[in-house]
């Protein structure tokens, strides 16, 4: 399709200004380009604060990404013309969509693609973390391994662990399908009950109560979105709650974990291990968090697919083909639902 014109891929004559924070995939590249007046972002790091609001000033369609903080301060910044963020990504808790709504700014999202590659690292970093892999790694990385012992990196086996789910939404319930296949027990706190088949289907029971869900459980899955309700859900008393050997596992956001009690936690050996693909604050890592044999980290990769990355484009694609076609982006986010 990159060599078709607008009008063969059903977008309108007048070529919309399409502006990406960050460099995409390119087959994503090159069909924004055949369709659009587009503008490709870095590679090396987000925009910074100056070109962010250049950017917003010079765009119609901003492409964005979770590195990019757009508030309704930093929306003073946005041009007449701007008329939608199209968000490369589920979540959008680093956009402000009340305050883009009221300036007449369009908020869509990429659902849905990322749920199995998300549901995959999660089970990644609960077996790490039980089977101590990175530990495992390091010992042979540094040649220090003496050979096979009866005692050597024992860890837990998951058959028969109870996993608890927090978030029982696509992720979560991909993350269920996959641990019940290792044999774990699933139990799940959500804002609300899913339907009795869908619970029969995933072997899923529901705990009412988080605190009581969360003592009872091996292994905690953090699946929920950031909102202001979630934020430090996982907090010191709840940590508090847990099992001397929990696991606590995280792909969604850093937010809804107190990240400090977490350190806290693992350090005086309260709880087993930690399994994190996000952070409280993105980047900056606790260097004491970093520095903990019990905690895995990754550099939030739980959608790092070429499979899935390629399909994230294609929703940005079809949401701006959409506003630039007069109709509603399919994948708008509202405040309501934001």
């Amino acid at each position: 399709m990159a060599g078709k014109s607008a009008r063969e891929c059903g977008v309108a004559e007048k070529r919309l200004r399409v502006i990406a924070t960050r460099r995409l995939p390119e087959p994503v590249e090159a069909r924004l380009a055949a369709m659009f007046d587009f503008v490709p972002g870095p590679a090396e790091a987000p925009l910074s604060r100056e070109a962010l609001d250049t950017a917003l000033g010079t765009a119609e369609v901003l492409i964005t990404t979770l590195s990019d903080r757009i508030d309704a301060d930093r929306l003073v910044a946005a041009g007449t013309g701007l008329r939608l963020l199209a968000n490369f990504g589920a979540g959008v808790d680093h956009l402000d969509v009340a305050a883009a709504a009221r300036r007449g700014i369009a908020v869509t999202n990429t659902p849905d693609v990322a749920t199995e590659d998300t549901a995959d690292v999660a089970m990644v970093l609960i077996l790490a973390v039980t089977r101590r892999l990175p530990e495992a790694f390091a010992l042979l990385q540094s040649n220090q391994w003496e050979g096979w012992s009866p005692d050597l990196l024992l860890g837990g086996r998951i058959a028969g662990r109870r996993l608890g789910i927090l978030g029982m939404g696509r992720i979560g319930q991909a993350v269920a399908r996959r641990a019940a296949a290792f044999g774990m027990e699933i139990g799940y706190n959500n804002r609300n009950r899913l339907p009795e088949a869908v619970e029969t289907a995933l072997g899923a029971r529901w705990w009412p109560s988080l605190d009581q869900m969360i003592a009872q459980c091996d292994v905690l899955s953090i699946n929920c979105p950031h909102t202001p309700a979630t934020y430090h859900l996982v907090n010191a008393r709840r940590i508090a709650l847990m099992k001397p050997g929990a696991v606590v596992v995280n792909t969604s956001r850093g937010e809804v974990i107190d990240e400090n009690a977490l350190t806290r936690a693992l350090r005086a050996g309260e709880i087993g291990g930690a399994g994190l693909d996000v952070f409280e604050k993105r980047r900056e890592i606790n260097p004491r968090l970093r520095a903990l044999p019990n905690a895995v980290l990754l550099p939030h990769m739980g959608s790092a697919t070429v499979e899935g990355r390629v399909a994230m484009g294609e929703r940005v694609i079809a949401n701006i083909i959409a506003l630039a076609n007069g109709a509603e982006p399919p994948d708008l986010v509202t405040p309501r639902n934001a």
